[in-house]
């Protein structure tokens, strides 16, 4: 998903619980698509940062809401970017 989706539109919990499900399913299976495995390590372990000990992949949620805050930001503080003074 572009982040120009994400740092505009508030995601619903569904779309991202989705995503999720198929980022887990990636994750789980590798390259075999029929595989039946169970998860080698906890989602939430693996939204960790690698410092402390997780493999790094960002939470959409997180990521969601802080692309937003960026976006009403820029708006905000009137910067000098073709949208904003467009809008």
């Amino acid at each position: 998903m572009p982040t120009f989706c994400m740092s505009t539109f508030l995601l619903h919990q569904t779309v991202i619980e989705h995503i999720n499900k198929l980022r887990k399913l990636c994750l789980r299976r590798g390259a075999d698509v029929n595989a039946k495995q169970k998860p080698k390590a906890a989602w939430t372990m693996v939204c960790k940062a690698k410092d402390e000990g997780g493999l790094g992949v960002i939470d959409l949620k997180t990521l969601n809401e802080a692309l937003l805050i960026k976006f009403l930001h820029k708006f905000f503080n009137k910067e000098d970017i073709p949208w904003v003074s467009l809008v």
